[in-house]
């Protein structure tokens, strides 16, 4: 008798990141996938506004220090993004800022 083979799912973790679009501004969400400068994040907050860190580099490494001044929207399911130009992996303490900011809106 042959023995099972096993199969190993692929991992569901995804990374976290801040993408900077030529136009259509910024996100942080979970990296689904890139083909070029196309970009799909799932779970995605546009930054619209925020304070608290000089740059996206330093809120993707520190978040920001100023959550109730910030002006992140809602998340969304899923977005699709073209014209990426960068792409920042977030740590946990910053992505655990960005997650503390309130729903911005109108």
């Amino acid at each position: 008798m042959k023995a099972a083979k096993k199969t190993t799912k692929p991992s569901l973790k995804q990374r976290y990141v801040i993408v900077r679009t030529y136009s259509a501004g910024v996100f942080a969400g979970y990296l689904v996938s890139r083909k070029g400068k196309e970009v799909v994040l799932r779970d995605a907050r546009r930054i619209w506004y925020w304070t608290g860190a000089a740059t996206l580099s330093e809120l993707a490494m520190r978040g920001t220090k100023s959550p109730g001044t910030c002006k992140f929207p809602c998340s969304v399911a899923s977005i699709e993004l073209t014209e990426a130009i960068e792409i920042i992996d977030v740590t946990a303490e910053a992505q655990a800022s960005i997650a503390a900011v309130p729903e911005w809106k109108a």
